[in-house]
């Protein structure tokens, strides 16, 4: 399924919930980037925030919501194992606000 827009703004709000819960720097999420035929880009700012730029036209929901993880991991300078806890943490609070069950089955509305 390809994303839209709908789908990036319900990600970025779900992604930075589980991310200021963990007491992490939640960076601006938009799109697309300013950088032509780029995927991805982050941007910091001076004062310890950050942008994370993600293409969403024309790309698989989970190629952008896995960018969007990215971006908080690396905004953040997570490493090591705990950077794939937190990559397993943020998803898992997409698949759940999106109501996704581990088996890849949407849940009736």
């Amino acid at each position: 399924m390809d994303a839209t827009a709908v789908h990036f703004a319900s990600a970025a709000r779900l992604i930075g919930e589980a991310a200021r819960t963990r007491g992490l720097v939640v960076p601006a999420f938009r799109s697309p980037p300013r950088r032509p035929g780029a995927a991805r880009t982050l941007r910091r700012w001076a004062g310890g925030g950050a942008t994370v730029s993600v293409e969403v036209r024309g790309r698989p929901y989970e190629a952008v919501v896995a960018d969007m993880v990215e971006g908080v991991v690396v905004v953040n300078r997570v490493e090591g194992a705990n950077a794939t806890r937190l990559r397993t943490s943020l998803w898992a609070a997409v698949l759940a606000g999106t109501g996704v069950a581990r088996g890849g089955d949407v849940a009736a509305a």
